[in-house]
């Protein structure tokens, strides 16, 4: 169960922002945003490419707003660089969303390869490969603003490194770390570790600000208690600190507290339609068996998030449930 709850700081007709409480340290910060765009992108798992991400830049957008009015995010355009932790982090559309936010133009941008991999099939532990691209040219004094979706954070953990070693290199200083995530609570662990560690004896140093998209999700390991789940994968809605517009908004599908994951594979979701949908569906084929075979909506349910009410869904057939998910990936007619 979550340690975390979410004060209410502001809203407007586009957004909601929350904080997490207790605070991670007296330097870093946690907040939780809500948009259209956010819950939309983490219940639908058929919003893909083009689509996924423009949709999240617009959250990303909102959420740059919404920061900014609460003195949450105070970074400069000329101090800034935007970080891309290929290829996820490209997801989160930030050079743009910064100028869409605040007009800027002249924010600075660098890149990091790093694609993350099983020690070995079945392990739980995870090593960096695909990491030969590296250009990241910093400031005197660097504010960081960079996303990904975060459920190990070997990669996170692989660019906050990469990050602090080219500020040494370059004889540059980290001022600030702005990072948006839909995902787990090794994103502000990790920061906080980093600012334990690495970023100790900066004197020019300030603050970091981690930010979540609906909510700080849990990530399913090897003992989670579920039929269907890939360990340190998935991200899970049961037992996470939610926005409230999140939760709510799960009512209004049946199939969106059931999948498998909150945001599944988000590179290929982006840049791999086809290889991204073949896993969605292979989900949905594996909850059509178990619906043949016994299971109904509310024991799913209340496997994969029991904090709902299964009697505001009325009465739901989990099979047809399952058979309207899998029509959705038969070609579409033409004419």
């Amino acid at each position: 169960m979550s340690q975390h709850t979410l004060a209410h700081l502001r809203a407007n007709d586009r957004a909601s922002l929350y904080e997490l409480k207790p605070e991670p340290s007296s330097s870093l910060r946690a907040f939780v945003v809500s948009t259209p765009e956010s819950r939309l992108i983490c219940n639908d798992p058929f919003i893909t490419g083009l689509r996924y991400t423009e949709l999240l830049r617009t959250a990303v957008r909102e959420a740059l707003i919404l920061l900014h009015e609460t003195k949450a995010f105070d970074a400069v355009e000329s101090d800034t660089v935007v970080l891309h932790i290929l290829r996820g982090g490209l997801n989160f559309g930030i050079r743009e969303a910064l100028g869409e936010a605040f007009g800027w133009n002249d924010h600075s941008s660098a890149f990091i390869s790093a694609q993350r991999a099983r020690v070995s099939r079945g392990s739980d532990d995870w090593i960096i490969t695909e990491n030969a691209y590296r250009k990241l040219s910093l400031n005197r004094h660097t504010s960081i603003v960079f996303g990904d979706v975060v459920a190990t954070g070997t990669s996170l953990k692989y660019g906050l490194h990469e990050v602090v070693e080219a500020a040494h290199e370059q004889h540059k200083d980290i001022r600030d770390l702005t990072f948006f995530t839909i995902g787990g609570t090794r994103s502000h662990e990790l920061v906080r570790e980093l600012e334990d560690g690495a970023l100790k004896e900066s004197k020019n140093y300030t603050h970091s600000t981690v930010v979540y998209f609906e909510g700080v999700f849990e990530v399913a390991g090897s003992d989670s208690p579920l039929t269907l789940r890939i360990p340190g994968t998935d991200l899970l809605r049961s037992k996470a600190t939610l926005a409230p517009e999140f939760i709510e908004s799960q009512y209004e599908q049946p199939s969106y507290p059931l999948e498998r994951c909150t945001i599944y594979d988000a590179g290929s979701r982006a840049f791999q339609a086809p290889e991204y949908r073949k896993d969605v569906q292979d989900y949905w084929t594996r909850m059509l068996e178990l619906a043949r075979r016994g299971r109904d909506f509310a024991s799913l349910l209340s496997e994969r998030f029991p904090e709902l009410d299964p009697s505001r869904f009325g009465e739901v057939s989990l099979e047809q449930i399952c058979q309207q998910q899998l029509e959705k990936f038969l070609p579409k007619r033409k004419g």
